[in-house]
């Protein structure tokens, strides 16, 4: 497990009791025993529309040059295409350096996000101070593969330069009910990734509903997520402010209940700067700024770096 304050819930036989009217012992899992310190009484029609009513509330107070930047600082530039090759991922590791040479008065990104077999190649050739190599492990995007092969991959992909992992929680096993394969996975994969901060990916368009994804969310930060995270970008739909809004809630809770601060990364489908602000005002507004300056928000985008550059500069330069 990780250092946060954690309930053992992938242990299937750890269990309380508790007596209902007839006066019988009923055994309480470490899973609803996490689920019951939250509020899980989500309506999604409710969650949409508080959603939309803090965008068109909120948004427009961050609509500045200053936060344009600190947005800059939350960019994780991502490759994850069939057709990434060891010279097309030293070409946007080359751009990363190139741009912060140019330009060292601009926040640098926060990482490069590519497939475990690049991480030797991004990490060496990565000479821009601060930004991480993120690495997508564990049978990315569907998660469909071995234990074993989830955890060698991670921690290949960390002997390699890896300094953050990204996986996938189970989804298949958390909608059956199967929450320790869930959680010892999540534990697992955040063993072999040493000290690693560990991204869960929720793939909240698969999820659905807002209680599944807020269920998702406390079983993977129980299990040693250090950042929960929206979306693969491979299903529909990928990102959206409702998940966003419900992910961090949820660690607002967690904060509140144990004072540990969870991480939150936005990705999938998030293409322009507008997208970019209203993950912003969210996070701004039920988590406050402390998230944003620590390096608790990250953006997963391949296509938004270039706008934002060239909103701050005034100018198209698509340095990416």
């Amino acid at each position: 497990m990780s250092a946060h304050e954690h309930c053992n819930c992938h242990h299937e036989h750890d269990h309380d009791c508790h007596h209902d009217h007839d006066g019988h012992d009923h055994p309480i899992s470490r899973y609803d025993e996490a689920f019951s310190k939250f509020d899980l009484h989500l309506h999604d029609e409710q969650i949409a529309a508080a959603a939309q009513r803090l965008i068109a509330e909120k948004q427009g107070e961050y609509d500045t040059d200053e936060v344009r930047r600190q947005l800059l600082g939350t960019i994780e530039l991502t490759t994850l295409k069939v057709t990434d090759s060891q010279e097309s991922v030293l070409r946007l590791v080359e751009k990363v350096n190139a741009f912060a040479d140019a330009h060292p008065d601009l926040p640098h990104l926060a990482s490069v996000c590519v497939y475990p077999n690049f991480a030797r190649i991004a990490s060496e050739s990565l000479e821009a101070d601060n930004v991480e190599v993120a690495c997508v492990s564990g049978g990315f995007p569907s998660s469909q593969t071995f234990m074993e092969v989830k955890t060698i991959e991670t921690s290949l992909a960390v002997h390699d330069g890896a300094t953050e992992i990204d996986m996938v929680l189970n989804v298949g096993a958390f909608l059956s009910g199967d929450y320790d394969t869930c959680a010892d996975e999540i534990a697992e994969i955040k063993a072999a990734g040493a000290e690693c901060p560990l991204k869960v990916i929720l793939e909240t368009g698969a999820l659905q509903t807002a209680v599944n994804i807020k269920r998702a969310a406390i079983l993977a930060i129980y299990a040693g997520a250090d950042f929960i995270k929206t979306s693969t970008g491979k299903i529909e739909p990928a990102a959206t402010p409702e998940a966003a809004l419900v992910m961090c809630q949820t660690i607002r809770e967690y904060y509140q209940l144990t004072g540990t601060k969870i991480g939150f990364k936005a990705a999938g489908g998030i293409s322009t700067v507008a997208d970019a602000l209203a993950y912003y005002t969210i996070v701004r507004e039920v988590l406050g700024e402390e998230w944003i300056k620590e390096g608790l928000f990250r953006i997963g985008t391949s296509r938004l770096a270039n706008l934002l550059v060239n909103e701050i500069l005034g100018e198209k330069t698509n340095p990416f």
